[in-house]
């Protein structure tokens, strides 16, 4: 039992120092008006300088300065292409309630140039579609139409699956 008492008066003994080296701190700073960074108040208190960055710049989401800060937006990657440089052309209905749907793979452009490709064959076409992960969809069974226009456009390309 009298080693339990010590533990807890040598505990007690140690929050009570940290609490006077907090409050000096305290006061030292704050009362004087002088400004001091995270860092070192976490330096002053004793703790290494590493958790002073938890709070990080990429964390910030408002500042009073400019307002609201958002995120820079990553570029997106480059779809890949097939060894062989051709384009594939699969015509799919699987998870799309049997509605079938012309994806566009291999095409080696930019997210805004494969964007450009889509809007100009969905114009053709005279039907949606989109752009997912460098794939780009055509709705509808436009096989022919979407053919003759990857032609013009100079792109080489290949029927894949069925």
């Amino acid at each position: 039992m009298a080693f339990f008492a010590s533990l807890f008066s040598s505990l007690l003994f140690i929050h009570l120092l940290f609490i006077v080296r907090f409050l000096r701190t305290y006061t030292d700073c704050f009362m004087s008006g002088k400004k001091i960074s995270l860092a070192d108040w976490q330096q002053q208190l004793g703790r290494p300088a590493e958790a002073a960055t938890a709070a990080k710049a990429d964390d910030l989401v408002y500042s009073t300065d400019s307002g609201r800060i958002d995120k820079p937006k990553q570029q997106k990657a480059v779809a890949q292409s097939f060894t062989d440089g051709h384009a594939r052309l699969k015509r799919e209905t699987k998870g799309r309630n049997g509605k079938a749907v012309i994806t566009i793979s291999g095409l080696a452009e930019s997210a805004e140039k494969l964007t450009e490709i889509a809007a100009l064959l969905k114009k053709k076409c005279g039907c949606g579609g989109s752009v997912k992960d460098g794939v780009i969809e055509i709705q509808g069974d436009q096989r022919e139409l979407v053919q003759q226009e990857l032609t013009k456009l100079g792109y080489k390309h290949k029927w894949a699956g069925g």
